[in-house]
């Protein structure tokens, strides 16, 4: 018996593994999304996504964070036909039309309105322990940002007009509790939240609710977004976003993507504006754009017109040319080896 097998034995864990044949650490549920770019955001590639654990949405009111909760929890329903959708609500947002638009079937989703933090930690914990790694559970939180403490709720009651000190106290062993019932079930959560901006001399945006949900997350990402206009006419917004924390994206990282009031999310958005940063895309005359691989020079598309450029005739030939391992290279984490060999020699 090797040492390996003597400890694996020994353990009272029963899901101690052999790392390399860890089920916890090797075989994690992906479930891609329909937009390329998000998937980047995600995971930094574009065929990856969503995976179990913590992910936050943070960003002001009205930036399409419920929606793109509601997109994330429907591409893993799609993937998985006898999956469910657990909907912690403290907001009441989420309306009909929401689920219907974002394909959402209510007939999979368990509603729970929750009043306090500490109601839904009894509640999710509950949820969490009675759940088994093959359970196909998609838990969504809208939003923590909104939720008040026990003690807040009772102070109210009570008339006190006092500082409420335990609420990031109690988000913390909030998540501190979900967070390994979440990996060791593969369990995907998104989380909703608020995000503020400091009052200091160089302001920055930071979110409400403490530093716990920011340690237990493995993945917060920041909406921001700005108009887009077709002339002078409002026809939706431009989303941006920024990559707050993650264990699979390069921090700091910014993704664009393009809501439409008439045909909501475009699927190709981002994908233009990145490939001009990175040389797969370029213009060959003013309002043209063209697919084009920067290492050798081949036209990978027709050149188009941008509105003409949101389809697959034009992106895929692009991604499969190489655009998509480009941007695998450019956004995902682990492509450089942490400590290399060069140099050695002369540290002595």
């Amino acid at each position: 018996m090797s040492l390996l097998e003597k400890l694996k034995k020994t353990s009272t864990v029963k899901q101690s593994e052999v790392l390399s044949e860890s089920k916890l650490f090797n075989l994690k549920d992906v479930a891609t999304t329909p937009v390329p770019i998000v998937n980047v955001a995600l995971s930094g590639s574009v065929d990856g996504g969503l995976t179990s654990g913590l992910t936050i949405l943070a960003g002001p009111s009205k930036h399409f964070k419920s929606n793109l909760a509601l997109m994330l929890a429907a591409s893993y329903m799609k993937k998985h036909e006898d999956a469910v959708c657990l909907l912690y609500d403290t907001e009441f947002g989420i309306t009909p039309e929401y689920l219907k638009a974002m394909n959402v079937d209510p007939e999979r989703c368990l509603h729970t309105p929750i009043e306090h933090v500490e109601q839904l930690k009894f509640d999710i914990s509950k949820q969490l322990e009675a759940m088994e790694r093959g359970d196909k559970v998609i838990i969504v939180l809208d939003s923590v940002g909104n939720l008040a403490s026990k003690k807040e709720l009772e102070d109210a009651l009570d008339g006190k007009a006092v500082a409420d000190m335990t609420r990031a106290k109690a988000l913390k062993s909030l998540f501190r509790i979900v967070t390994p019932y979440l990996t060791t079930r593969d369990i995907p959560m998104l989380v909703i939240n608020h995000t503020i901006q400091t009052i200091e001399m160089f302001s920055k945006q930071v979110m409400t609710g403490g530093t716990g949900l920011m340690y237990s997350a493995n993945t917060v990402l920041f909406l921001g977004k700005s108009q887009e206009k077709e002339g002078s006419d409002v026809v939706g917004y431009n989303f941006t976003i920024n990559i707050e924390k993650s264990r699979y994206v390069k921090e700091k990282s910014k993704l664009p993507f393009t809501v439409t009031w008439e045909h909501g999310i475009n699927r190709w958005s981002g994908l233009l504006d990145v490939g001009l940063s990175l040389g797969w895309i370029r213009k060959p005359a003013v309002g043209w754009f063209e697919g084009v691989n920067p290492e050798t020079g081949e036209v990978l598309t027709d050149k188009k017109r941008r509105k003409d450029t949101d389809n697959a005739e034009f992106w895929l030939p692009v991604l499969k040319g190489g655009y998509a391992t480009a941007l695998n290279k450019n956004y995902a984490i682990g492509h450089v080896q942490a400590i290399t060999d060069e140099g050695d020699n002369d540290a002595s």
